[in-house]
């Protein structure tokens, strides 16, 4: 196949590039700067701009998504909503767009599982579950969602769309960064008392699920909630990093309820929400219907993760 790639630059994209080229795929990527990207054609520019390189796209035999607007701290935006609007749902329509004009056979969007909510209680997300966004990224996941499945209906070429939950490796941005560097510290962590259970998916593991996607006859048209196998607490989480950094792992057993109370006093509820509550995805559809298999031991993953932190870390500093 010849695979188009959005975001290429970022975390997952340069991970998902990689892996196309492996498996003997051409990828066309693009990029916002230049940039050496051995095997792969470049495309400069970026979603403000698709009609100057939007002809492209007619070379190529599917489209993955992967570019938006994420992991913003401190945003100081007046209006963050409509901020992650204008990229991740305006922007995504019109590649879409320009997709179905220049004939692409398969359009696939990586979303969020912010769609479907911040937490879980009795049961695990599901593609039936009910879609609830809280977020201003999730909401704007969202409406893009709906606005690609209205675009692609009765028409020649196919959407699939993915939505993943947190993706860690050891070089992995946002918060699973911040999680790393918090074990990598030392520092005492307040999650004794926390019973949950989140469900979590490696680089690699949702990279050969994307490829999967590009392919597979049965994705088309389809919806797909992915994750690795079991999932962990958020001590148990901390616990695995530490091993892998050979570090010793601190647990002060806060109650829950005051770790709510707190975060809601001080407005950060949703970081309660991530590190406290649980989240867990039910991938059955996925490994039914593409015969996908997630990684069964999340534990030594992130492990593996956490020594691989280290060595970047460590790398980055003797430059």
């Amino acid at each position: 196949m010849r695979v188009f790639v959005t975001g290429a630059s970022g975390f997952i994209g340069r991970n998902l590039c990689e892996l196309l080229l492996r498996q003997g795929h051409e990828v066309v990527a693009l990029y916002r700067k230049p940039i050496d990207a051995a095997r792969s054609e470049v495309v400069l520019g970026d979603l403000d701009n698709i009609e100057i390189w939007s002809d492209q796209l007619a070379t190529v035999d599917c489209v993955v998504h992967l570019a938006g607007r994420a992991h913003i701290l401190g945003d100081q935006e007046s209006d963050p909503l409509e901020a992650f609007r204008k990229i991740n749902r305006d922007a995504s329509i019109r590649l879409a767009e320009a997709c179905l004009e220049r004939g692409v056979r398969r359009f696939v969007f990586i979303s969020s599982i912010g769609v479907n909510g911040n937490e879980t209680h009795d049961k695990a997300f599901t593609e039936q579950t009910e879609a609830a966004p809280q977020a201003p990224y999730a909401i704007a996941k969202y409406e893009a969602e709906l606005g690609l499945s209205t675009l692609f209906t009765n028409t020649a070429s196919e959407l699939v769309i993915i939505r993943p939950p947190l993706v860690y490796d050891g070089r992995a941005p946002g918060n699973f960064r911040r999680l790393l560097r918090l074990v990598a510290s030392g520092i005492p962590v307040p999650f004794g008392s926390i019973v949950n259970r989140r469900s979590i998916i490696s680089v690699d593991s949702l990279c050969g699920f994307i490829v999967l996607a590009t392919q597979h006859q049965k994705a088309a048209g389809e919806l797909f909630l992915v994750a690795d196998e079991p999932p962990l607490s958020t001590a148990g989480m901390v616990r695995a990093l530490a091993l892998g950094m050979n570090k010793q792992c601190f647990e002060i057993p806060i109650p829950a309820l005051l770790l709510k109370l707190s975060s809601f006093l001080i407005g950060k509820k949703a970081l309660y929400q991530q590190l406290c509550c649980s989240l867990e995805i039910d991938s059955t559809h996925a490994q039914r219907t593409l015969g996908w298999m997630p990684e069964r031991n999340v534990e030594s993953g992130l492990s593996k993760a956490g020594s691989d932190f280290l060595v970047h870390t460590a790398s980055i500093r003797l430059r």
